[in-house]
């Protein structure tokens, strides 16, 4: 049976996803490996002898979205041309959902930014999804919302003052503002199909992020309470068994002496990476909403 959206990899996306899918009355189907929790059974195999069989148990739809990441020269073209070799009546356009770990470059970077890292492999992959089947990518910024606690991406990148020292920006999304950004997409779709024009999201790569530049120096002010109490709760082998030290207020103090920096958050110029969304929120008509 047909559907508007189906979603390859039923993840943590999906969470929000499909539960906003059912509000807006949007028929969707989704997969998992084990074909769990009434989902469709699919695995991705980039071997050249993968079986077509497999895209013929998916229904066909008119938006797919890719969860996963491809990666390098010819998964996406591979997975694209399967799925339409067993859906052949079917036109359906593909989202890659990719990452903005693409953007290495200090300074603002947006969806027309050229510098990317074209030698990464998951750019490489999108890149293909773009010019040869006209599909659109969202590169994602640090993703965030229920089981995720933006908290815990502290501990992960520092837990030593060198470390934190290195620290610059940070870029994130809520789940549901993903959520809202990759319906706005399908919708547009949609809307081009009905008026028979072509949509602006084809062959269309977007930047999302929540539209803020987060200073890590003043979040690690922020948090660096709550972290410890968090790894003091969590026990055992699962915790940092050294939370206690990690003093990120004396820590940022004492770098704000040192590198010159009189208030937080630092000023933009000095935090490196910067991204830009503003283009994809003011195409689909919609803006982030806090987390």
């Amino acid at each position: 049976e047909q559907v508007e959206v189906l979603i390859l990899g039923a993840g943590w996306t999906s969470l929000f996803l499909r539960p906003m899918l059912n509000e807006l009355h949007i028929s969707h189907a989704a997969t998992t490996t084990s074909g769990r929790d009434s989902t469709v059974a699919f695995k991705f195999d980039p071997s050249p002898d993968a079986d077509v069989g497999v895209y013929r148990a998916l229904p066909p739809a008119s938006t797919v979205i890719i969860t996963f990441p491809l990666k390098g020269s010819g998964q996406s073209a591979h997975l694209v041309s399967l799925y339409r070799k067993a859906h052949p009546e079917c036109k359906a356009h593909f989202i890659q959902l990719g990452s903005t770990g693409i953007y290495t470059a200090d300074g603002w970077n947006d969806e027309n930014t050229e510098n990317y890292d074209r030698t990464n492999e998951r750019a490489i992959a999108e890149d293909e999804l773009m010019r040869e089947c006209r599909g659109t990518v969202l590169n994602l910024a640090g993703l965030y919302g229920g089981t995720r606690d933006p908290k815990g991406f502290l501990i992960r990148v520092a837990k030593s003052r060198d470390q934190l020292s290195a620290k610059a920006s940070l870029h994130m999304i809520h789940g549901d503002d993903v959520a809202r950004a990759i319906i706005a997409v399908h919708q547009k779709l949609e809307q081009s199909r009905h008026l028979n024009e072509r949509s602006i999201e084809e062959g269309k790569r977007w930047v999302i992020t929540d539209t803020h530049v987060y200073d890590w120096w003043e979040l690690a002010v922020e948090w660096g309470a709550k972290v410890r109490e968090m790894e003091r709760k969590k026990g055992g082998a699962g915790c940092y068994q050294n939370a206690g030290d990690l003093d990120y207020e004396r820590w940022v103090g004492e770098l704000m002496v040192e590198n010159g920096v009189r208030a937080l958050p630092r000023d933009k110029n000095g935090l490196g990476r910067l991204l830009d969304s503003r283009a994809f929120w003011v195409a689909h008509g919609l803006w982030p909403r806090p987390g």
